[in-house]
């Protein structure tokens, strides 16, 4: 499954520790590394990248949901790079063409505070067990959301995802020891939680939306029986 991960350090060295866990967890075949970089948290709540896959450095993250994620993860002030490579235009794309909700930018944002470090990844896995535990061991603060491929509205995408996360992680758990289990519970009850949250709020903007429409329907057989009358009096 394709997912958007973020790990939060407290480090720089920790955060590049963290970037080689992850390509050497690829290289025995646990996951698949699609794009990654290595960001900072500036003092000023800029985010700053510090590392990527390639050279020149952003060549293959601007436009991308990876440079999109890592734009938002500066708030309002943005990134710290400008304008010139290009990410700054991300940093204010649409979540939805993205395919990454507001709810998980926050979550990562409360975590990510002035002068700490993330990496930021697009990933493939199958199990969230081995990055899980990889991450863990080096002191990384692990956040995850699936990248839906389903095109209907950014709710139900949101919450296909979270969902498809947490039928994972559920077949996971049944093959997981004590100690795990209840680690993975924890995240089950937080995306239940989320699910819930998310399936409100898309009520509540089916609901006003209905109600925009309506209106603007009515405002528009005003306007076009105004526009008879005054047609009718002309031709009389």
């Amino acid at each position: 499954m394709d997912r958007m991960l973020v790990v939060v350090f407290d480090t720089e060295p920790k955060a590049y520790e963290g970037k080689r866990a992850l390509f050497s967890l690829e290289t025995d075949g646990s996951i698949s590394v699609y794009a990654s970089a290595v960001v900072a948290k500036n003092a000023d709540g800029t985010t700053s990248v510090r590392q990527t896959d390639d050279a020149p450095p952003l060549a293959t993250i601007v436009g991308t949901p990876l440079g999109s994620l890592i734009g938002l993860l500066g708030g309002p002030t943005g990134l710290a790079i400008g304008t010139a490579v290009g990410l700054l235009a991300g940093a204010t794309a649409d979540l939805h063409n993205a395919r990454i909700s507001d709810d998980f930018v926050d979550d990562v944002k409360k975590d990510l505070l002035p002068n700490r470090y993330a990496v930021v990844a697009e990933i493939e896995e199958d199990w969230t067990t081995p990055v899980d535990v990889r991450m863990e061991a080096i002191g990384g603060t692990v956040f995850r959301r699936a990248l839906s491929d389903v095109k209907h509205t950014i709710h139900d995408e949101d919450v296909a995802a979270m969902k498809a996360d947490i039928a994972q992680m559920k077949a996971e758990q049944a093959k997981s020891h004590a100690d795990r289990k209840a680690k993975i519970q924890q995240k089950i009850n937080q995306l239940d939680s989320k699910i819930q949250a998310r399936l409100d709020r898309a009520k509540e903007r089916r609901q006003a939306a209905e109600k925009q429409a309506m209106a603007k329907a009515e405002l528009l057989k005003t306007k076009a029986t105004a526009l008879k009358a005054k047609a009718a009096d002309t031709h009389n």
